[in-house]
C-alpha cells in the first residue's frame, strides 16, 4: 500500500509530506482546493505523463516521491529483479519534472526509465476517475482480471507453456522443411562434388607428405653428388677406410712385442671401421632410395596440384577437403532420410496442437462460466449504486482456430448498456462520468482481492449522486477497502463518515518576500476536526448544530 507521498514544487504545493495507512482514506475540502493536484502528483510518480507545467511557479524543477510496503510475493519485486534493481525493504518511486519539460525516473533512489517506472506503478495503484482510462477500463486487462476471479491463473499458465511448446514444434518442422527444399534444390551439384571428392580421395596430412616428396625428388641430383664424394671419402683406394685399415695392421704388427700397451688403440681402431663400414652403408641406401624417377615426380606433382585446385574451388584449405566430402554425404543422406525426420517433426506438431487445443477450450469454458458468474456479481451491485437499469455483461468472444495465442481463444471485454434494450458496449464509450465511476466501483467490488493493484484510489466516484445512492458507495467503498487500500476524493459526507482516515485540502493566502501567493495545504484531521468537516459537507459555508448532530450520526454510525 501507499504510505508516503512526499510532493516539492509542484503547482501550488511548495512542500508536503502525507502519510497513509490502510484501509478508507477519504480527501475532502472545498471545489477548487486542489485535490486534483495529489492525483496529478501522484500520477506522475507512478509514471503519468510529465508536464513542464505542473511545476510551482518560480520553481526550477518540481518533484514527487511515493513509498509503498509491498509484499514479497508481489510481482513488482519480481519486476525489480528482472531489470537488476534493489528489491529490500519499501519501495520507492520518484519522479523529477523540470520546468523545461525534461523529466527524470528513480526506482529505489537507482536511475530508471519512465516505462518501468509506468510498469511498476501500474502494479501498485489503480487510479479510477472520470477521465481515466487505466486498469478497469483498458480491455487488454480485462482477460487477466476474469482470469483472477475465476481463480484461472492456474490454467491460464498451462495454456501458455502448451503454446509456446507448440510454437517450438512448429519451428522445428519449418526449419526442418526448409532445409529440405534447399537440398533438394542443390541435390544434383552435391551429388556431383562428393562424386568428384570420392574420385579424389582425399587423406589427412596427404598434401604434406606429398610436397616434401616433390622437393626431395626436385633436389635429389645435387643430394646425391654430395652422397657420392661422402662415399668416395669414406670408401675409395685413399678414403679413410683404407687409412684406417693399414693403420690397424701396423700397430696390430707392433703389438706382438708392445707388451698389451697398443690394445687400447687397436680397439678404438676396430670400433671405427665398424662405424665408418656403417656410415658407407648408409649412404649407399640413401643413394639407392634417390635415384631420380621422372613417372613419379610428374605423378607426385599431378596428385599434389589436384588437391589444391579441389581446395580452391570450395574455398577450404587441402586438410579440410576429408571432412568437406563428410558434410556432404551427410547433407545428401538428409535428402534421403530428411522426409522420414520431417514425417516425425508433423507427428509432434500435431500432438502439441491437440495438447494446446483441449486445454485452450478448458479455459475458454471455464472463462465462460467465470464470466457468467462476475456478472451476476457486479449485477448485484449496480441497483444501490441507482444502476438499476443498466447492464453489465463479460463478453467472452472464441477466436478461430488460427488467431489462437499464448493467452488462449478468448477476446475478454467487459460491456455495459446504461438503458433497458440498449446494446452494450465498451464500459469508457456508453457510461457518463458519474456512471463511470460507479460502474467501476461495483465492478472492483465484485471482484475483491482478485486482479486488483493493493491501492485503489476513486476520484470523485460518488460525483453527482446523494443520499441513499451516496450512501451505498460509502458501504461498497467500506467493503472494499477491507481488501486493499482504498483512496477517495469524494464531496459526499455519507462517504467521508466512513473513512478510517480523513485529511482535508484547502488553499490559502500565503506572504512570501511581502508577495501574497496561493498554496494548497494537507491537514490529518482528529475527531472533533473530522466531525466539523462533515458537518461542513452538510450545511455548506456556515456550519450549524443541526449539522454538527447530523455529522455525529454519520460518524457514529459508521466511524
Amino acid at each position: 500500500m501507499l504510505v508516503t507521498l512526499s510532493i516539492r514544487d509542484i503547482v501550488l504545493i511548495e512542500k508536503l509530506e502525507l502519510s497513509l495507512d490502510s484501509g478508507l482514506c477519504t480527501l475532502t475540502g472545498e471545489t477548487g482546493a486542489g485535490k486534483s493536484i495529489l492525483l496529478d502528483a501522484l500520477g506522475l510518480a507512478i509514471g503519468g505523463r510529465a508536464d513542464a507545467g505542473l511545476v510551482r511557479h518560480g520553481a526550477e524543477q518540481g518533484s514527487v516521491t511515493a513509498v509503498f510496503h509491498v509484499e514479497p510475493s508481489h510481482p513488482a519485486r519480481a519486476l525489480l529483479r528482472e531489470n537488476a534493481l534493489e528489491d529490500e525493504g519499501d519501495l520507492i518511486l520518484r519522479r523529477v519534472q523540470a520546468k523545461d519539460g525534461r523529466t527524470r525516473a528513480f526506482i529505489n533512489d537507482q536511475p530508471a526509465s519512465v516505462g518501468l517506472l509506468r510498469q511498476i506503478g501500474d502494479l501498485l495503484v489503480e487510479i479510477h476517475g472520470q477521465h481515466d482510462e487505466r486498469g478497469l477500463l483498458d480491455a487488454s486487462g480485462h482477460r487477466g482480471l476474469l482470469d483472477a476471479f475465476g481463480g484461472l491463473e492456474g490454467k491460464a499458465a498451462d495454456v501458455r507453456r502448451l503454446w509456446t511448446a507448440l510454437a517450438e514444434a512448429r519451428e522445428a518442422y519449418n526449419r526442418q522443411e526448409a532445409g529440405i527444399a534447399r537440398a533438394k534444390a542443390e541435390q544434383d551439384y552435391l551429388t556431383h562434388v562428393v562424386a568428384e571428392l570420392d574420385e579424389l580421395a582425399p587423406e589427412e596430412g596427404e598434401e604434406t607428405a606429398l610436397a616434401e616428396e616433390r622437393t626431395l625428388m626436385m633436389n635429389s641430383e645435387k643430394i646425391a653428388g654430395d652422397l657420392s664424394d661422402a662415399a668416395d671419402a669414406l670408401s675409395g683406394d685413399s678414403g679413410l677406410e683404407a687409412r684406417l685399415n693399414q693403420a690397424l695392421r701396423k700397430l696390430t704388427r707392433a703389438a706382438e712385442n708392445a707388451a698389451g700397451r697398443l690394445d687400447t688403440a687397436i680397439a678404438a681402431l676396430e670400433r671405427t671401421l665398424v662405424e665408418a663400414a656403417e656410415a658407407r652403408d648408409g649412404i649407399d641406401e640413401a643413394l639407392r632410395s634417390l635415384e631420380f624417377d621422372a613417372n613419379r615426380l610428374e605423378h607426385v606433382e599431378t596428385r599434389l596440384f589436384a588437391l589444391r585446385a579441389a581446395a580452391r574451388k570450395h574455398s577450404v584449405a587441402v586438410e579440410g577437403l576429408p571432412a568437406l566430402a563428410d558434410r556432404l554425404r551427410d547433407q545428401l543422406a538428409d535428402i534421403e532420410g530428411g522426409e522420414e525426420k520431417l514425417a516425425r517433426l508433423r507427428e509432434a506438431v500435431e500432438k502439441a496442437e491437440a495438447d494446446y487445443m483441449k486445454a485452450a477450450v478448458a479455459l475458454s469454458e471455464a472463462r465462460a462460466k467465470a464470466a457468467g458468474t462476475l456478472d451476476k456479481a457486479v449485477a448485484k451491485e449496480l441497483k444501490p449504486l441507482k444502476l438499476d437499469k443498466a447492464r453489465f455483461e463479460t463478453q467472452c468472444e472464441r477466436k478461430p482456430a488460427e488467431e489462437s495465442g499464448p493467452d488462449g481463444l478468448d477476446r475478454i471485454s467487459f460491456l455495459v448498456a446504461t438503458n433497458p434494450g440498449a446494446p452494450a458496449g465498451p464500459l469508457i464509450k456508453i457510461a457518463s462520468g458519474g456512471e463511470l465511476s460507479r460502474f467501476v466501483l461495483a465492478l472492483k467490488v465484485a471482484l475483491a482481492s482478485r486482479g486488483s493493484a493493493p491501492t485503489l484510489i476513486f476520484d470523485e466516484v460518488d460525483a453527482g449522486v446523494g443520499g441513499a445512492v451516496a450512501e451505498a458507495v460509502g458501504v461498497r467503498l467500506a467493503e472494499l477497502a477491507g481488501a486493499v487500500q482504498v483512496i477517495v476524493v469524494t464531496h459526499s459526507p455519507q462517504v467521508a463518515a466512513r473513512a478510517r482516515h480523513h485529511f482535508r485540502i484547502s488553499k490559502a493566502s500565503e506572504t512570501k518576500k511581502k508577495n501574497a501567493v496561493l498554496a494548497t495545504r494537507v491537514e490529518t484531521l482528529d475527531a472533533e476536526e473530522r466531525r466539523e468537516e462533515i458537518a461542513r459537507m452538510l450545511a455548506g459555508a456556515t456550519v450549524t448544530d443541526e449539522a454538527r448532530a447530523a455529522a455525529d450520526r454519520l460518524i457514529g454510525g459508521h466511524g
